[in-house]
């Protein structure tokens, strides 16, 4: 069975969403723009979620993480929590 470990920042503004992109892409560390802007608990340990399979996730964030290529961040992704960076840290088919 499939398997996923990922993390994700999540925020109420697309546009920060962008913006915190671009920072990752321009350098900044994921993790710790995580712990600074998640308004998940998970931004306390850097936006992990640990590992998890098909179906354990809202279905928007589950299509991404069971088909994005690994170590690429993703997004804005919408869901009905707000606007989510995420990125698959390893997956398993």
């Amino acid at each position: 069975m499939a398997e996923a470990s990922a993390r994700h920042i999540l925020v109420d503004d697309e546009a920060f969403c962008e913006d915190l992109k671009t920072k990752i892409a321009g350098g900044e560390d994921f993790a710790e723009l995580a712990k600074a802007h998640s308004s998940c608990p998970s931004g306390k340990s850097g936006g992990d979620l640990g590992t998890f399979g098909p179906g354990q996730m809202v279905k928007e964030f589950d299509t991404v993480v069971f088909s994005a290529p690994v170590n690429e961040v993703q997004g804005p992704v919408k869901t009905q929590f707000g606007y989510h960076l995420l990125e698959v840290t390893n997956r398993t088919d």
